[in-house]
């Protein structure tokens, strides 16, 4: 009997989605809070960019601190860093065990301020991870976790989550083999099983299933790692602080416009864009969706405060 094979094979019960806790820059508003997004996948729950008030949106958002496992900082400027401080202190007071938290290793000083910002009992194990260059941050039963270096005035990472391509069971192809109840997982754990004086391998009943892939992309000028960080991602979490009429001010302070997101999304092979971290000068929300819709073709979101949005499901095995 072959061994078991390396791809990860079981089915899993689908818990992926985006909670955009908060859509704004660095001036909140009465509609935007201070960024903040939490990533639920199957049971990791990755926390970017916490800003002001994150611990009030997850409240609001019906999500218990419990849910984090990581805590993911692309910079510090303060509206993608100054919640750490409540979140930090909630994990301790909600006897939540360990958490692993990623940020740029320049700003050490920084997290340490915000870690210790007050008098609290800590008891959460909170595993710091700091990012010193691009690659591979973190891995485990959710895939890799990588960073790369974006293109802002200070010291900045997107992050790239990619799951491990696998195999997909396809019913028709059991039923042929004659696998079926506790035969299939019996075939999962063993990679291949006897049925009816015959060898059937997984190989013989699924078909390739590519992993699924996240993408997230702050303050940022146009530059290759952008595009990197977001190739094939089903997923695509990207700053869109402007309008086309101000790229000359978001060249100038590091930032992207809804058309350039736009343009990273469509050229990396993005199947959904979700544009965030919007600028407090803009009320009307249809243009940052027009200006992107006239260069994206696939599922554009313009994100706000509690919105949730699924990762997209793979096509199903025929």
């Amino acid at each position: 009997m072959r061994p078991p094979p390396a791809a990860p094979y079981r089915r899993r019960v689908s818990n992926r989605e985006l909670i955009a806790l908060g859509t704004g820059s660095q001036v909140p508003s009465r509609a935007r809070n201070h960024n903040g997004y939490l990533l639920r996948w199957d049971s990791a729950g990755f926390l970017f960019d916490p800003g002001e008030g994150t611990q009030r949106q997850l409240t609001f958002a019906g999500v218990p601190a419990s849910a984090v496992t990581r805590i993911c900082l692309t910079h510090f400027h303060g509206d993608h860093c100054l919640g750490v401080p409540g979140v930090v202190q909630r994990l301790s007071l909600d006897g939540v065990a360990r958490v692993h938290a990623h940020y740029p290793a320049s700003g050490q000083e920084y997290f340490e301020r915000l870690r210790h910002a007050s008098v609290f009992h800590e008891t959460t194990e909170l595993v710091e991870q700091p990012v010193t260059g691009d690659g591979v941050v973190a891995g485990g039963e959710f895939g890799e976790l990588s960073a790369l270096r974006l293109d802002h005035p200070v010291e900045a990472y997107g992050y790239r989550l990619a799951e491990p391509d696998g195999r997909a069971m396809v019913p028709r192809l059991l039923r042929r083999h004659g696998v079926q109840g506790r035969d299939v997982g019996a075939l999962l754990r063993a990679g291949s099983l006897a049925v009816g004086g015959r060898t059937v391998t997984v190989e013989d009943v699924s078909v390739p299933r590519r992993g699924q892939k996240f993408a997230f992309v702050m303050d940022t000028r146009l530059c290759d790692n952008a595009f990197a960080l977001a190739e094939d991602a089903d997923l695509l979490v990207i700053e869109a602080t402007f309008l086309e009429a101000e790229a000359d001010l978001a060249r100038r302070y590091g930032h992207l416009t809804a058309r350039q997101a736009a343009r990273v999304a469509q050229e990396s092979g993005v199947r959904t864009l979700v544009l965030t971290h919007f600028s407090q000068r803009y009320s009307n929300m249809a243009e940052f969706h027009d200006q992107a819709a006239e260069v994206f073709g696939g599922e554009l979101v313009v994100a706000h405060d509690l919105s949730r949005i699924p990762i997209p499901r793979r096509p199903r095995p025929e």
